[in-house]
């Protein structure tokens, strides 16, 4: 090629910088990859009035409890939820340690659904006195990771009891710690419209300006829990537009298992995180959050582990599966309703995370070294093996030493690779 072609071909390049511009910025700001920090493998939720101080430790001591009374040996914890006994047995020590030390990653003060309406002055004692016990437990250095609560909605019939409530909790926080707190979560329930993400996005900039917070402080979980929240009328994907509505704002999405199923008419009896209208909505919310950095979680198994052994063991056995089958589909989060549940939770999340481990490690281990095999990956892979060992190694189900042993990066370099945007 004669150099007059070269400098031709530079002019063609820049001739593309000037007309892509415009979709760069955009690709930026829409889709700025994975977002850093440790998402929780759950969400606790516990009605307001319910909340105390040393909440999660309690939580803690009964799903141990339950585990001593119900499933004392490994071999009895395996059949009750499907899992190899071998498995079971690696996991368990790990499990025990994460329930007498770490049992909730994630608390949400409910004052929606799980809470109802009962009366303003009800709901303002049970606001604060939920604020006030998570102070105490910061202090004491006990407090879930995250914690935070889900006001009432932004419809017509509790709007205004969210607002009063909302602003009530992060009052009283900031007043008790001397500042807002770390960890705060924020969600948004019943949204039917992208006027509702934008209307939370208004609400946010007034209290930010009222409680003196830095701009962008806040930012909320936006709940996908109706038809309105995954597709609009003209076909199109609307929680694409409630994230981008969001202005950098909204921090994960949540799917409602119950209210979704029955807002597009499943029977009760059939409503399930593996029903095939949850899975359409769940896809949907992962293509719209994909490179987003907002996290996804599923939602939660409405059957309690309590009553008789059988009884207890038949609904972990159902949990377990649940949980196992969205962390296959990509879920890494879910919700959990009761102490009992935790012993699942984290069982079925270390078995996960360790099963992964040394597939992950060793194709890791190749990648880094530029080393030949059967499996040849590509960068966007090496970032999924990446992500997966930093998430099992966050939630206690590896070990810093062993994955540095097996892949031969420090965990520093893996977090850096997992939070890489792919094409960079």
């Amino acid at each position: 090629m004669a150099r007059d072609d070269l400098e031709g071909v530079a002019a063609l390049a820049a001739g593309l910088d000037a007309r892509l511009s415009e979709a760069d910025t955009r690709l930026d700001s829409d889709y700025p990859g994975a977002r850093t920090g440790r998402q929780p493998v759950h969400s606790v939720y516990v009605p307001a009035g319910r909340v105390h101080a040393g909440l999660a430790a309690d939580w803690g001591r009964r799903a141990l409890a339950a585990l001593d009374e119900h499933a004392p040996e490994p071999a009895d914890l395996a059949a009750a939820t499907g899992l190899g006994e071998a498995a079971v047995a690696d996991a368990l020590p790990r499990v025990r340690a994460k329930l007498a030390e770490d049992p909730v990653e994630d608390l949400r003060v409910d004052l929606e659904d799980g809470y109802g309406d009962r009366g303003d002055e009800t709901e303002d004692t049970h606001v604060m006195a939920a604020a006030d016990a998570l102070v105490a437990d910061l202090a004491e250095g006990q407090a879930p990771a995250y914690f935070g609560t889900r006001m009432k909605g932004m419809e017509a019939a509790g709007r205004h009891r969210g607002v009063r409530s909302l602003t009530l909790f992060l009052q009283t926080l900031m007043e008790g710690h001397g500042s807002l707190p770390d960890g705060l979560v924020i969600t948004l329930p019943k949204i039917t419209s992208v006027e509702h993400v934008e209307a939370m996005v208004w609400l946010s900039e007034q209290l930010e300006r009222r409680l003196d917070l830095p701009e962008g402080r806040l930012g909320f979980e936006l709940q996908i829990e109706t038809p309105q929240s995954v597709m609009l009328n003209d076909g199109t994907a609307a929680v694409a537009r409630m994230i981008r509505a969001g202005a950098g704002r909204v921090t994960a999405l949540h799917y409602g298992t119950y209210d979704y199923s029955a807002s597009v008419g499943v029977p009760a009896a059939y409503q399930s995180l593996a029903h095939p209208a949850a899975d359409h909505a769940k896809a949907v919310m992962q293509v719209a959050a994909a490179g987003t950095g907002v996290w996804l979680s599923d939602g939660g198994s409405n059957v309690m582990p309590t009553g008789t052994t059988d009884e207890v063991r038949s609904a972990w056995g159902l949990h377990a599966g649940l949980v196992r089958r969205s962390m296959e589909r990509g879920y890494y989060q879910g919700w959990d309703l009761h102490p009992h549940q935790l012993v699942t939770r984290h069982l079925v999340t270390c078995v996960f995370y360790r099963e992964a481990f040394a597939p992950a490690a060793e194709r890791l281990r190749a990648y880094l070294g530029q080393v030949s095999g059967n499996v040849v990956d590509e960068p966007a892979t090496a970032q999924a093996l990446a992500a997966v060992l930093v998430a099992g190694l966050g939630c206690g189900a590896l070990e810093e030493t062993e994955v540095a042993v097996a892949t031969g990066a420090d965990t520093a370099t893996l977090v850096s690779m997992a939070h890489r945007r792919v094409g960079q």
